[in-house]
């Protein structure tokens, strides 16, 4: 009797170090959430280039994008085993799957793509965060935005005319910058 009651007690106490082991420290978490409140504004300001251009894709799915990227990111360094990249690829297919629904066939042109683009790179962005490269991914999302805003630069490069494709396609440079999609 006693013999059980001592072995009892045992695992008990073992239960109790694996749940202490299990739990992560409050400071560690404050940290995790600074790590994603950075993502979510970063992701905000890539999101508020897209929202002032009239895109479907603008604050909101920027911030939340880079956000969950950094969570994903955060998690798997804590709870990944010995390999949390696989995470990290896991992202990139997933983003690289909802940017896919986000092209599409008009004509001859094809819209989306800049979206899309712009949609994984605030993931890589969100992924930066969550691995703790705060200078990568702040000099990645400012070199988002300016990427996105050299469309003023760009739109004049294509020429105006070719044969057999209508002009509107080619007057304005990227053919996503006319476009029309339908709201989020």
């Amino acid at each position: 009797m006693f013999v059980r009651l001592i072995g009892s007690i045992a695992r008990r106490r073992l239960t109790w170090r694996r749940i202490e082991d299990d739990l992560i420290d409050a400071t560690l978490q404050w940290q995790i959430v600074g790590r994603i409140a950075l993502a979510a504004f970063l992701g905000a300001v890539i999101g508020l280039e897209r929202e002032y251009r009239g895109y479907p894709a603008g604050v909101r799915t920027m911030a939340l994008v880079c956000m969950g990227s950094a969570l994903f990111a955060d998690t798997s360094r804590l709870y990944g085993g010995a390999d949390p990249s696989r995470i990290a690829a896991q992202i990139v297919s997933g983003i690289g799957f909802l940017g896919a629904g986000l092209i599409f066939r008009e004509g001859y042109s094809v819209k989306g793509v800049t979206t899309a683009a712009t949609i994984w790179a605030t993931a890589a962005v969100g992924i930066a965060i969550g691995a703790e490269g705060y200078i990568v991914a702040v000099f990645g999302a400012l070199f988002a935005v300016i990427l996105l805003e050299l469309r003023v630069v760009t739109k004049n490069i294509r020429p105006s005319s070719h044969d057999g494709v209508d002009e509107d396609v080619h007057r304005s440079g990227d053919p996503e910058d006319r476009a029309h999609e339908p709201p989020e």
